[in-house]
C-alpha cells in the first residue's frame, strides 16, 4: 500500500505539483469547503480529470484534516494505491430524512460480496437521519462487516452539505466505499471526552430525530433556559452543549446527540440522530483537555485488542481517516490541532492521515452493533495491508 497527500490552497495551488502526483491510485479521498467542491473548473475538477479510473469520493466539511494540520479554506486529498485490496463505491440520492434507512439498505445490497471486509460511508449531513442510516447498513451488510465514516459538514452555517463520487457532486447523496480482500486490516476507535451534568430529562414527545418535549415541557424552551445568553446563537451554540441519550435513568453510558436545527414555531430541536420517546437525556459539556484526552482514547481503541482486526505489521504502510465533530472544534478553538496530534502520536509512524470535521460520526458501538451514529466524538479508521498472506 502506498499513499500520497495532496493539498490545494488559493495562494500556492496544488502541493505537491500535479507533475509529481502518483500515476494510478485505486482510491482518492478528498475533503474541503463546499464552495470549492462545487466550483466549476475548480481544483477538484483538476483532481478528478487526472484520475478518471479511480474511486474518487469526498465531502464538504466544517474543517479539513491532512496529517497534523486543520484548515478551513483548502482542498485536501489522499491518493491510495493498494497491493491486493480492491475498492468499489456506490452512491444513492436522498431527498428526505425518511429515506435514510432505505438508502443505506440499498447501498449495503450493492456492495455485499463474500470478500467484503469494510465499508467507509460519506453522507449528506443535513438531509439524512444518521440513526436510520446506520440501522439500514446493519440490516443489509453481511455479518462481520463493519462501517465507519461520517456526515458532511458546512462549517457552522448548517445551510448545505455536499458529497461526491466521481463527477456526481452535490447535496442529498450517500456514498459507500467497499474494501475487498483478505490482505486488508481495518481498525477503528471512537471516543468523546464530554461530561454529563444536570438532571436526567425524560423524552416525552419526539418524532425520529425531532425532539418536541422533555419532562412534558417544550424542548426548545427548556434548552434555551440552560444556554442563557448563548441561546441567541442557536443552532451553532448548541454544538457546545450536546445531549447524552440514555436507555434508562441509571444507564452508565449513552450516545451523544448534537443539534442540527431549531424550530421556534414548534419549539423543537432537530438532531443528527433519533431521540426515542421513553429514553432519557442529560446535557453535556467539555473543556479542551477532556476532548484531547477523548481523541487519544479513540486512537488507543484503534491500536489495541478492541479494534476490528488483528494489528497490522509495524512496517506496513497505513492510512487513517479521521472524522471529528464540529462541536469539538468550537470548544478546542486554536487548540484544535492538539486532538489530531494526540491521535497520530498514539498511532505511531508510517501513517498518512486525512479527514474532516463533521455533523456526525459513524463507528461500531462496543461489541453490539457493526455501526452506530455518534456525535461529538473523534472517530478514526486505520487501514493497512498484510501482503505476507497467500493470495
Amino acid at each position: 500500500m502506498r499513499s500520497t497527500s495532496l493539498r490545494w490552497d488559493a495562494s500556492r495551488g496544488w502541493n505537491p505539483a500535479p507533475s509529481s502526483w502518483p500515476v494510478s491510485p485505486q482510491l482518492v479521498l478528498y475533503f474541503g469547503p463546499g464552495e470549492l467542491l462545487l466550483a466549476p473548473s475548480g481544483p477538484l475538477d483538476e483532481l478528478l480529470s487526472r484520475y478518471p479510473q479511480a474511486v474518487c469520493a469526498g465531502c464538504s466539511t466544517a474543517g479539513e484534516i491532512l496529517d497534523r494540520t486543520v484548515d478551513d479554506r483548502s482542498l485536501v486529498a489522499l491518493c491510495i494505491s493498494f497491493s491486493s485490496t480492491r475498492v468499489r463505491a456506490e452512491s444513492v440520492a436522498v431527498s428526505d430524512a425518511a429515506q435514510s434507512g432505505a438508502a443505506a439498505a440499498e447501498l449495503g445490497r450493492r456492495l455485499a460480496a463474500p470478500d467484503l471486509r469494510h465499508v467507509l460511508v460519506l453522507s449528506d449531513g443535513l438531509l439524512v437521519n444518521g440513526t436510520s442510516l446506520t440501522a439500514g447498513f446493519r440490516a443489509s451488510l453481511p455479518a462481520g462487516v463493519h462501517v465507519t465514516g461520517g456526515l458532511a459538514g458546512d462549517g457552522t452555517r448548517f445551510a448545505r452539505t455536499a458529497v461526491g463520487l466521481g463527477r456526481q457532486i452535490g447535496s442529498g447523496s450517500v456514498v459507500a466505499i467497499g474494501f475487498y480482500g483478505q490482505h486488508l486490516h481495518v481498525a477503528y476507535g471512537s471516543a468523546g471526552g464530554w461530561e454529563p451534568f444536570g438532571p436526567h430529562r425524560l423524552v416525552t414527545r419526539s418524532e425520529g430525530n425531532v425532539l418536541f418535549e422533555l419532562d412534558g415541557q417544550p424542548a426548545l424552551t427548556l434548552y434555551k433556559r440552560y444556554l442563557g445568553e448563548r441561546a441567541a446563537g442557536l443552532p451553532a451554540t448548541g454544538l457546545l452543549f450536546p445531549l447524552c441519550l440514555l436507555d434508562s435513568r441509571n444507564a452508565p453510558r449513552g450516545l451523544v446527540r448534537t443539534i442540527l436545527a431549531v424550530d421556534e414555531a414548534r419549539q423543537s430541536l432537530t438532531f443528527a440522530g433519533d431521540l426515542p420517546q421513553g429514553q432519557y437525556v442529560r446535557l453535556m459539556k467539555a473543556n479542551g483537555d477532556a476532548l484531547v484526552g477523548g481523541a487519544e482514547s479513540a486512537a488507543q481503541a484503534a491500536s489495541g485488542p478492541a479494534s476490528a482486526s488483528p494489528a497490522s505489521p509495524a512496517s506496513a504502510d497505513r492510512f487513517a481517516v479521521l472524522v471529528s465533530c464540529v462541536g469539538r472544534r468550537l470548544v478546542l478553538g486554536q487548540r484544535v490541532e492538539e486532538e489530531v496530534e494526540a491521535v497520530l502520536a498514539q498511532l505511531g509512524g508510517g501513517l498518512a492521515a486525512i479527514g474532516f470535521y463533521s455533523y456526525g460520526e459513524i463507528c461500531p458501538s462496543g461489541l453490539v452493533h457493526s455501526c452506530d451514529l455518534h456525535n461529538q466524538t473523534m472517530t478514526l479508521t486505520v487501514f493497512s495491508e498484510d501482503t505476507s498472506l497467500p493470495s
